[in-house]
């Protein structure tokens, strides 16, 4: 149900990287209220992350031993992680923010 001020109710899974509307429809972890313009925010978070993670997955197997590379993707990989977290912390229902309040984030 939409809101005077456009926002919905969402369901989020940060491991899944999915954003549903039936709270049903899968496991998660978040409950959201979002207009489309932080839904899509959130959305380009998750692709970001993923895109990331995919490229660590492709350097590990490539580059065993390079540290410092490993480290610069991780950091950034940490990063959008820390930036999803608090995305989520804004849009959050009460129980939502007290949840991510007590996560040790950076």
């Amino acid at each position: 149900m939409r809101s005077d001020d456009g926002r919905e109710t969402y369901y989020v899974s940060v491991g899944g990287k999915e954003i549903v509307k039936d709270r049903g429809a899968t496991a998660w972890e978040f409950e959201i209220r979002a207009n489309e313009e932080e839904l899509y925010r959130l959305q380009d978070l998750f692709e970001e992350l993923a895109s990331l993670e995919e490229a660590e997955v492709l350097h590990f197997t490539r580059h065993l031993f390079e540290t410092a590379s490993t480290e610069q993707m991780s950091a950034s990989t940490g990063d959008v992680t820390t930036r999803i977290y608090r995305l989520l912390h804004e849009l959050g229902t009460p129980e939502t923010k007290a949840f991510i309040e007590r996560m040790p984030l950076q």
